[in-house]
């Protein structure tokens, strides 16, 4: 097995980040143009066993593999889940949220991987994801941070 791994400090508290990435819509925006999933099959109430499923498209117009995740652990500053599809046999990801002052965070993605054939490429595409990722995750950082929305975990939107 191997592991990638990449931080990045955002000004957001840890619990409203992490609430943050729970949400469907973060996801899109943190991987889009590279990786779109129009359609997540998971239930309505997320919690530790959950599974859930979708196809991922490159660019959004290029079909690829169906992708299938577990989630393992869920705190209010952690996200453990087991994923796999296509040629990624073994993608346990950890994504967690370590306050480093009153309203910043350190935000650390962390991907363990099986070696083998694929390895190497699987690598490879994960740093460069984690790069937009963290690019794309600033971006949306700042405007929050700038604005006068308050965002509160456990909330969708901000009153």
């Amino acid at each position: 097995m191997s592991k990638v791994t990449l931080s990045t400090e955002l000004p957001l508290r840890a619990e409203v980040a992490c609430a943050l990435a729970r949400t469907p819509g973060l996801f899109a925006f943190v991987v889009a143009p590279i990786i779109s999933v129009p359609q997540l099959e998971i239930p309505d109430r997320v919690e530790p066993g959950v599974e859930g499923a979708a196809r991922i498209w490159w660019f959004g117009i290029v079909p690829a593999w169906r992708h299938h995740l577990r989630l393992v652990r869920l705190t209010d500053r952690e996200i453990y889940t087991n994923e796999w599809g296509g040629p990624v046999r073994v993608w346990n990801h950890r994504l967690t949220f370590e306050p480093i002052g009153e309203n910043r965070c350190r935000y650390t993605d962390e991907v363990e991987v099986q070696d083998g054939l694929h390895g190497f490429g699987i690598r490879l595409f994960i740093r460069v994801m984690f790069r937009h990722r963290h690019r794309r995750w600033r971006q949306l950082a700042a405007l929050l941070a700038e604005s006068d929305i308050e965002i509160r975990p456990g909330r969708a939107a901000a009153e």
